[in-house]
């Protein structure tokens, strides 16, 4: 992690240290990356993004909290050199990221029925993707957090596909395929401003929402989704050294 925690001006040694007691539940081969790659394809004007790992990709998921507050989130990221506004945000500060993500407490995609049973708002355990801006935040043992805004702020951009909550995060609704030990995903080049030159890695991560100051994960407050442990990095630094092939 230490290339883009000091490409987004922060010291290792300026990050406190935080038990995470759920991050160990998921420490296993499905979330160890092998490979990771982006490929071009013109013929169908679109990129295909894939994580191998060593276990099979998405077959863990998340064990339910019961509530949102506290609620566990697994997910596979792309962080990347993207600009914010590439994806349909605002120009904000940050590290635009490809998640995918499950969450089985909650549904983030108001627009997609991923289990395809008529209900649009039970299938965040469903393998889907999410556009975010990470910033840093101390108060993580990860050091990032999803960037947040004050909910009153009309200068803020985002996507038309956002879930409605104060953070930078779009549900654009990419099909996720999981195949054995490869988790991919295919994104339009229109839906990224036809960007095709741009650099990137890949993490595996356990991340947690809180929406209580009070009863945060481990005490005071937390940010809204914050990343609370790394089980693998690609490049093995962060230091996003892949390019688009």
């Amino acid at each position: 992690m230490k290339h883009l925690l000091y490409f987004l001006g922060i010291s290792l040694l300026a990050i406190p240290s935080f038990a995470c007691d759920k991050c160990g539940n998921y420490d296993n081969e499905d979330f160890q990356i092998q490979k990771v790659s982006v490929k071009h394809s013109a013929e169908i004007a679109a990129t295909i993004w894939e994580i191998t790992v060593k276990g099979k990709a998405g077959q863990t998921t998340p064990v339910p909290a019961g509530q949102l507050n506290g609620a566990p989130v697994l997910g596979y990221v792309f962080p990347t050199t993207l600009k914010p506004t590439d994806v349909g945000f605002g120009d904000t500060e940050g590290i635009v990221a490809l998640a995918l993500t499950s969450h089985p407490d909650f549904d983030d995609t108001p627009l997609w029925d991923e289990n395809t049973d008529g209900d649009y708002e039970n299938d965040g355990i469903v393998w889907h993707p999410h556009w975010v801006v990470l910033t840093e935040d101390k108060r993580v043992e990860g050091g990032l957090a999803v960037k947040q805004f004050d909910p009153k702020d009309k200068t803020v951009v985002l996507p038309p596909t956002n879930p409605g909550m104060p953070m930078y995060m779009d549900s654009p609704g990419f099909q996720v395929i999981t195949n054995g030990n490869t988790i991919r995903v295919v994104v339009p080049d229109y839906r990224m401003n036809n960007k095709t030159d741009f650099s990137y890695d890949g993490v595996a991560a356990y991340m947690q929402v809180n929406t209580d100051e009070k009863e945060g994960h481990g005490g005071g407050d937390k940010p809204m989704l914050g990343v609370y442990k790394v089980y693998s990095v690609a490049s093995g630094n962060l230091s996003l050294p892949y390019k688009v092939d």
